[in-house]
């Protein structure tokens, strides 16, 4: 699977680079907020410090079933991150993880420029031919977004994961490549 690590990927909002560790105070303050975390299956988490966030990123950056990259403005701000997981070259599929963590660009439409232009290399120089998301069953914003790009209800997890302590069921969606808007 071919990703150029210094190559931003371009879309039409947003900007996504490869992380970095000096982006870890970014992940700290993102994940330190109670409505960012509402929405992640990190509601149950520890509260994210810079000695936990640093472990995360470096487990990441030595994972090679993933890719992760920030999602900025076209002026260069930080608003989240998005990744490809579990990554599995022979099957040529993946699972997409997205988190807005800057708040004043909920519902803006960053979110769904962000997944299409990932989606576009993913479909395109990375070869995949599936990308596959777990998401909160009651987040419709985030399932408009992944709508809007292709993604397809495929099933319910019952009661999949806890939210505050509180059993949550959650949507399995996937695009495939040639479904991808």
């Amino acid at each position: 699977m071919t990703v150029v690590a210094g190559s931003p990927l371009l879309g039409k909002l947003v900007r996504l680079r490869f992380r970095t560790a000096a982006d870890i105070p970014l992940f700290v303050q993102w994940y330190t907020d109670p409505d960012v975390l509402h929405w992640l299956g990190m509601s149950e988490a520890p509260v994210a410090t810079y000695e936990s966030e640093n472990a995360r990123f470096q487990a990441s950056e030595d994972d090679p079933t993933r890719r992760a990259w920030i999602i900025e403005t076209l002026q260069g701000k930080p608003i989240g991150n998005i990744a490809l997981i579990n990554l599995n070259e022979l099957q040529r599929t993946a699972e997409l993880g997205i988190s807005i963590g800057d708040k004043a660009y909920w519902g803006r439409g960053y979110g769904t420029d962000a997944i299409r232009t990932l989606l576009a290399n993913a479909f395109g120089p990375m070869g995949l031919r599936r990308v596959w998301l777990i998401t909160d069953a009651d987040n419709e914003r985030g399932i408009r977004s992944y709508e809007k790009c292709g993604f397809v209800r495929e099933g319910v997890l019952r009661r999949h994961r806890l939210r505050n302590g509180k059993p949550l069921d959650m949507l399995t969606m996937a695009v495939l490549k040639e479904e991808a808007n």
